[in-house]
């Protein structure tokens, strides 16, 4: 996040956008509900209407795929009203008329059918989003796991800057996190091209600094996404891999294709909590401690580093991550002992964000990155008075279609997500009896009109197909999603709908289009149950 959490009870109205943030974001929230109660308007922009739109001042039911199209409507209408911030645009941004000239065509009219919304209704966007003094957008992976997804944040980018939202308090583009260290295993060099901090591998100089203190040498090769990875596995090119909190096997698209790729691999080894449906397939199972068992720190949503403190001994045989890796090291040859708080000095003395981070600074509340010294106090929001690359470019974006589109033989868009009593792939809530008493199976949610059609019952067996697979769920019959749209959470392994999800990725980001594909659903026969 550009901003803080807590700058949620400060801006004047939130846009909300690809991000069901009640049930996956709930601490989040209630911030947001406090926010209104203060005052602030809300615009939410989502195919489901999530509990968040009863309380929006507008809600905007836009078909999966569209957030790009819809993005330069309000642009293009905020451009046409002269609602921008000029001051902001000439001191701090550049390419802004070639941007002009790029959004002009996107007008409301011809945007609204693209989107299933009414003009009207994205012209009132517009004008909530630029006349507000702050505004602040929040986004999840309804915008980010799209093959458009690395070009939908630029759009999102674009908006802010267009009206002068970033650099201040209350406002920024603030993409809410799906699990409780994304942030700091990003921040730690878990991406193909970065060392630590985001320096990259192709920089000598980067690298120099590395191997002088690691004393080893670096390739200055970027490595491979997660998907080109597991994929790997089924082309011969990957031989070993190594999986840690992780259960592709549940979450990753087009799973009957997953399986044979880590099938194929020479040698699996998996590291967790619990035994997942991936580890199933491994050749080695290395038990770890969870987050009560073990110290270390978690970086969380907001940037926000955070001691964690081990509150019991590790059960059986687990151990902390960070032990294992240690004495597998010890066992290849490298003969180093270290602890959590040493890891954190090191990370410190490498990482320039990190640098002014110690243990004795996170004892009370934990620090914002960017801390650049001891006695940094770190950094509530982002680009308070410039941009790290001196002036920020206006990208021009056009719409991008959905890797698929419905036809005669699939009718229907299917979308993903989460619900609140479950997490994940279930690897730790699908063992809590009071969470599965409250959401005990998968379901798909399907729009009124659309069930009457079909002949579909609520509580009917349906069975569900794309062009890659079938599974067998339960109808929800609701008006929360629009007619020839469809909702399936992806948590269950009694109806694994990431056997129907589309591989197709973002050809920047490499990040797989989860949120829309096309299927067909019918209801089951009796001879069928």
């Amino acid at each position: 996040m550009t901003n803080s959490i807590n700058e949620v009870l400060e801006t004047d109205l939130m846009f909300i956008i690809g991000s069901n943030t009640t049930e996956n974001h709930p601490v989040i929230a209630n911030k947001m509900r406090q926010g209104k109660k203060k005052g602030a308007k809300i615009i939410v922009a989502d195919p489901r209407k999530i509990d968040l739109a009863n309380i929006a001042d507008l809600y905007l039911q836009i078909r999966p795929g569209t957030n790009i199209a819809l993005i330069n409507a309000m642009m293009n209408e905020i451009i046409k009203e002269k609602l921008y911030d000029e001051t902001f645009i000439q001191e701090r941004t550049t390419d802004f008329e070639r941007f002009v000239r790029h959004v002009k065509d996107f007008t409301v009219e011809n945007v609204a059918p693209i989107c299933g919304v009414k003009a009207e209704d994205i012209r009132r966007a517009a004008r909530m989003y630029a006349e507000a003094g702050k505004a602040a957008i929040y986004y999840a992976m309804g915008i980010t796991q799209h093959i458009s997804g690395s070009q939908a944040v630029m759009v999102l980018s674009n908006l802010a800057m267009l009206c002068g939202n970033i650099g201040k308090e209350g406002t920024g583009v603030n993409p809410l996190r799906g699990q409780n260290n994304v942030q700091g295993s990003c921040d730690m060099g878990a991406l193909p091209d970065d060392l630590p901090g985001y320096q990259k591998v192709y920089s000598q100089k980067v690298r120099e600094k590395f191997e002088r203190a690691w004393g080893a040498k670096l390739s200055a090769e970027p490595g491979k996404t997660l998907a080109e990875i597991i994929h790997g596995g089924g082309s011969g090119e990957t031989k070993f891999l190594y999986i840690m909190g992780e259960n592709p096997m549940m979450t990753d698209p087009d799973l009957k294709n997953v399986k044979t790729d880590l099938q194929k691999v020479d040698f699996l080894v998996v590291q967790d909590i619990f035994l997942t449906e991936t580890a199933e397939l491994a050749d080695v199972v290395l038990p770890a401690s969870s987050f009560a068992e073990k110290d270390g720190t978690f970086t969380n949503t907001e940037r926000r580093i955070q001691r964690v403190r081990k509150a019991i001994e590790p059960v059986g045989n687990s151990k902390p991550d960070w032990q294992i890796l240690m004495e597998l090291m010890n066992l290849l040859g490298f003969e180093q002992k270290y602890h959590p708080e040493e890891i954190m000095a090191e990370i410190a003395s490498l990482t320039p964000e990190y640098a002014g981070i110690t243990y004795d600074k996170l004892e009370e509340t934990g620090v914002q990155w960017p801390c650049y010294a001891k006695d940094h106090s770190g950094t509530k929001f982002l680009h308070r008075d410039k941009f790290d690359r001196g002036k920020a470019v206006f990208v021009a974006v056009d719409n991008i279609s959905s890797a698929e589109m419905v036809d005669e033989e699939y009718p229907f868009i299917m979308t993903t997500g989460r619900i609140l009593f479950q997490y994940h792939s279930m690897t730790m809530t699908g063992r809590v009896d009071e969470l599965n008493k409250r959401a005990p199976d998968s379901f798909i949610e399907i729009n009124n009109k659309t069930a009457e059609q079909l002949g579909i019952n609520d509580g009917d067996e349906v069975r569900v197909t794309s062009r890659r697979g079938s599974i067998i769920t339960t109808a929800k019959v609701t008006d929360k999603i629009d007619e020839g749209v469809l909702f399936v959470p992806f948590h269950y392994a009694n109806a694994k709908v990431n056997y129907l999800t589309n591989p197709q990725v973002d050809p920047l980001a490499k990040i797989p289009e989860l949120k829309v594909a096309a299927v067909r659903i019918e209801k089951l026969l009796d001879n069928e149950k």
